[in-house]
């Protein structure tokens, strides 16, 4: 059998080893990663993923900086309207200021009055301590303006941004235009809270650039910072780090600030925010924790955010809690990329299934573990896309292994010239990786059997026919004796004209005495049933005016070195060594003692695998051609039994032979035509 192999200048997809492999596949698969990220195609996973981080961390302890006052159902069942009146609201502050606190946000419009009040409510919007709220608004609808009493230093917006889900997860601090400097109302509560301990922010808010407050540095939001992609990061936001699913400050009712049930201490020094918690008025908004299960209410009131807010900036300014920080452009790169190379790596050195699928999950799990280790930092950084790319990179990578897998199979099968039985071609294909070394089958000694068969007066029979009707005579007859070899367990290593050369025990080596005998036996039984198809044969072949043949096989079991023979273009299976030309030796043994359809010989080192399994005729030690040393030979009659129907058809005519059996031996005289057996 030929192998043709490309020329060594030609380099295959499946030549390459494991390292090129998993680099093109990781180059291959970060490329794809990146080019789809910029199109927020992987932005809303990034965003899931940040929200279940939020819900894993601990969550701190409420605020005690704060007081929320809420507007409950409650209170507003008991003030039966909405909005609440001017002097309610009057009341509500004149209580509070008495407790003094240090700042009271009002997260309540009041751009026209609610009668009646007023008057009561303008003394009160011109404590030094209030921030009112506005709205930016849209450009048609110009927004809603605060309070005309209230001047703009007092001022904040409480617009606030959310993404393409609808959740909040920045913090929109400052913005401005040519003729107006815009703060949020988180941000003039802090400044005003921060002031009175003589901690005032730097220059940078007008600029967009770092603004250093105490001991944080502000930075503005990137439109590709972590898990974002072009997203819309105008004026100047900072990613919003939440303190609590809900608690994030003590919390009162209006109804308990006007009937003065709230201890002062709850409000001396501390920041009062006043907002609406009833759902009817729908002042609710999505966050990181809506998705937990654990979380009663999804939606948090918009004076609870706010609270969230200013927590952060003023744990931020006191060190407290950093701000969120994100990694560059390139280190993000990176950081996708080695997570590829990373998976591309298991998946090329895990090869078994599970281990495989195991390795997968440890290596997302790993993964998983570090992005969080480093959120616990206050650090986002990318999770789901570096874990798509290690799982793509994978499935590339095993992709590739399959494809190798076949063409090595192909390899393989076309190496033995695709006549090994299944049970051959299984174990061949299951101990690859050691077979197979740069597409040939590496030199390899072991102990086989080995078979040669001939067509007795072969030149005779091919002058009396055309060379067209021999071709097609031979390939009959070949085609039945190879099938029975891939019954037998063996394969073809090659074909001799008229005749085959055919092994059993290999590739795959054999490595106990029990294995090398079944060879052994499967090679007589083999070379058995060749005479038995030819019984089948000839009648036919006899009707159809084709030869009546005789065939001799020789069989030989000895150490043999199996492997590809040939160059680079050109490659043959090759099985050499002395037991070879021994086998071959025996076929061609004595051709004139000739017996039966088809005649087997072996030598001792055969017989001694058998088992006594097979009744056999000595014909002592012969010289054989080419070698020096006699060789003790046998004909094998048939399978052993004590049976005259048996026995009988091995012989052609009466005669005496000593015939070795499992018990003893004895001497038979057959007689063909009565089928009787005289033994002693």
């Amino acid at each position: 059998m030929i192998l043709k192999f490309p020329p060594a200048l030609r380099i295959e997809w499946s030549d390459l080893t494991g390292v090129p492999v998993v680099a093109i596949a990781s180059l291959v698969v970060t490329g794809l990663v990146l080019s789809v990220r910029p199109m927020r195609g992987l932005q809303s996973l990034e965003l899931v993923a940040f929200d279940r981080m939020v819900q894993l961390r601990p969550q701190a302890t409420p605020d005690h900086r704060f007081l929320v006052v809420a507007i409950t159902e409650t209170d507003l069942k008991k003030q039966q309207r909405w909005p609440i009146s001017d002097q309610v609201l009057a009341q509500a502050l004149a209580n509070l200021q008495k407790a003094k606190p240090r700042v009271i946000g009002l997260d309540l419009y009041r751009n026209f009055p609610q009668e009646p009040g007023w008057k009561l409510l303008t003394q009160q919007f011109k404590a030094p301590n209030l921030i009112a709220i506005t709205n930016i608004g849209d450009t048609e609808s110009g927004g809603t303006p605060p309070p005309m009493v209230v001047p703009s230093d007092r001022v904040g917006f409480n617009d606030v941004v959310t993404d393409a889900d609808g959740v909040i997860r920045r913090n929109f601090m400052f913005g401005n235009t040519e003729t107006t400097e815009l703060y949020s109302f988180s941000l003039r509560v802090a400044q005003h809270y921060l002031a009175s301990q003589k901690q005032w922010p730097q220059a940078g808010w007008k600029d967009y650039g770092e603004v250093r407050w105490g001991q944080a540095i502000f930075t503005p939001l990137q439109t590709n910072a972590g898990g974002y992609q072009n997203v819309d990061a105008d004026a100047y936001q900072i990613l919003l780090n939440y303190r609590a699913a809900r608690d994030v400050s003590p919390q009162v009712t209006l109804t308990q600030i006007l009937d003065q049930q709230v201890d002062p201490a709850l409000i001396k020094d501390k920041i009062v925010l006043i907002g609406t918690t009833a759902p009817s008025l729908k002042d609710e908004f999505f966050t990181p924790y809506s998705s937990a299960a654990w979380v009663n209410n999804p939606n948090m009131p918009g004076v609870l955010i706010h609270a969230q807010m200013v927590s952060q900036i003023l744990d931020a300014v006191s060190g407290d809690r950093p701000l969120f920080w994100f990694w560059p452009e390139w280190a993000e790169i990176l950081w996708i990329a080695s997570w590829s190379v990373i998976g591309g790596a298991v998946a090329w050195i895990m090869r078994q299934p599970f281990t495989l699928a195991l390795s997968g999950i440890l290596l997302l799990g790993v993964l998983a573990g570090s992005t969080f280790g480093i959120f616990l930092h206050q650090g986002w950084v990318p999770v789901m896309t570096p874990a798509i790319a290690a799982v793509m990179t994978v499935g590339l990578v095993v992709s590739y292994r399959a494809q190798q897998a076949q063409r090595q199979q192909k390899t393989v099968m076309t190496l033995l010239g695709q006549n090994t039985s299944p049970e051959i071609a299984a174990a061949l294909w299951s101990s690859r990786d050691r077979l197979l070394k740069s597409g040939k089958l590496p030199g390899q000694r072991l102990t086989a059997t080995v078979l040669f068969t001939d067509i007795k007066d072969f030149s005779t029979v091919s002058e009396q026919m055309s060379p067209e009707a021999l071709l097609n005579w031979l390939n009959e007859y070949l085609s039945v004796m190879t099938q029975e070899v891939q019954t037998h367990h063996g394969i073809i290593n090659k074909f001799t004209g008229d005749g085959l050369m055919a092994v059993f025990g290999v590739p795959v080596p054999r490595t106990s005495a029990v294995e090398i005998a079944e060879d052994a036996k499967q090679a007589v039984a083999c070379a058995l049933a060749f005479g038995d198809r030819l019984r089948e044969l000839n009648p036919g072949w006899q009707a159809r005016g084709l030869p009546v043949v005789q065939m001799r096989a020789g069989i030989f079991t000895g150490p043999v070195v199996v492997g590809s023979l040939g160059g680079k273009n050109r490659l043959e299976y090759g099985v050499i060594g002395d037991s070879v030309n021994i086998a071959s030796r025996l076929e061609s043994c004595e051709k004139d003692r000739h017996v039966d359809f088809c005649r087997v010989l072996i030598a001792q080192e055969t017989l001694e695998h058998l088992n006594q399994q097979f009744a056999v005729e000595a014909w002592g030690p012969l010289a054989l051609k080419g070698k020096q040393q006699m060789v003790d030979v046998y004909r094998v009659i048939g399978w052993q039994t004590p049976d005259a129907e048996a026995i009988a058809p091995a012989l052609n005519s009466p005669t005496l032979a000593t015939i070795e059996m499992p018990q003893e031996p004895f001497v038979a005289k057959v007689d063909i035509e009565t089928k009787t057996v005289d033994s002693h």
